[in-house]
């Protein structure tokens, strides 16, 4: 059964949309808070649809990350007992409470160590929310807390972008052979990941 390639076919149509960058930004900002859906499928189409424009795409989803970061933080710091109910109701309250564990206990070490498990977090296929509203409820200092965001985040949409631009057609083609098998091996990672997290919150 194949999912993600047409998946990908409408959002190669999408990305060349002349509101994609205002799409790309609000999916890069309400993913960082609470939506399920990476930004990276929508950045990556956009690269390869106008691949000089790679890096700026890459730019504006960063930005868009980065407040989604700052609100996100400032929810889990503020509101987060009061929003507990409807995280669990969407499935999401084991990832974050394991979350919290995780870095509680970096921060019993350093803020620094928070740090590097934050920029480390962000190569990870863990939605960018566990951490965000982890370290608003932790209460990790800003400047830790705002540079891994940067870093994490950044490291992998430039990558993106820069795969393709120095790719071209190639990249292009070889995405497209391959998105299928690409797009359950993401799935699947996601699905273990979030397992990872829950199996881990009830042994705690």
């Amino acid at each position: 059964m194949k999912i993600f390639g047409p998946l990908y076919e409408r959002a190669l149509v999408w990305a060349r949309h002349r509101h994609a960058p205002a799409y790309l930004v609000g999916l890069s900002f309400i993913e960082a808070i609470i939506f399920p859906i990476m930004p990276e499928v929508m950045l990556a189409p956009m690269c390869v649809a106008q691949p000089r424009r790679g890096f700026w795409f890459a730019t504006i989803s960063l930005a868009g990350s980065m407040v989604g970061a700052l609100v996100g933080y400032a929810l889990g710091h503020y509101a987060f007992e009061a929003v507990k109910p409807l995280f669990a109701a969407m499935g999401m309250l084991g990832g974050i409470e394991s979350g919290i564990a995780t870095v509680q206990a970096k921060m019993a070490e350093s803020p620094w160590a928070v740090f590097w498990l934050l920029v480390l977090g962000g190569f990870a296929p863990i939605p960018m929310k566990v951490f965000t509203w982890a370290s608003g409820i932790v209460g990790v200092p800003m400047p830790q807390y705002v540079l891994s965001m940067l870093i994490g985040r950044g490291k992998r949409v430039y990558l993106i972008a820069l795969v393709i631009r120095i790719g071209g057609v190639r990249a292009e083609a070889a995405l497209r052979r391959y998105i299928e098998p690409i797009g359950w091996i993401a799935l699947v990672l996601l699905i273990a990941a979030i397992g990872w997290l829950v199996w881990k919150t009830q042994l705690g």
